[in-house]
């Protein structure tokens, strides 16, 4: 059974930083991509970053490329979101995900950990 286990959320001020963890269970991740998504109140969810299992490509969204840094250690089967620079607008439920890297559909999700950014 494939799990997907997110820690690390939490309330910070704004300007702060918070590390994020997603460790990965259940089968081998190695042709998988990995990605960061969130989702705030009222709104539909939103990529934030992606990295692919085998490879050091990156891929982030606008709004937290220069901010945000996505990375993983394969040892640990655990891919990190590194969010610095911290603003309110970043407030939201981030979920870890994992796709085959010969798609597009994210097929594994994680339960999701609550970031809030005070102003």
């Amino acid at each position: 059974q494939v799990q997907l286990v997110e820690s690390g959320g939490g309330l910070v001020q704004a300007g702060g930083s918070l590390r994020l963890s997603c460790a990965v269970s259940g089968r081998t991740f190695t042709s998988y991509v990995m990605g960061w998504f969130r989702q705030a109140p009222g709104k539909e969810r939103e990529f934030v970053a992606s990295i692919p299992w085998s490879t050091g490509f990156t891929y982030y969204a606008d709004s937290v490329k220069g901010r945000f840094t996505i990375s993983r250690d394969n040892a640990k089967n655990t891919v990190y979101l590194q969010m610095n620079s911290l603003k309110p607008e970043d407030t939201a439920v981030y979920y870890c995900a994992g796709r085959l890297g010969s798609t597009l559909q994210y097929e594994y999700w994680g339960q999701g950990t609550q970031v809030s950014v005070s102003s």
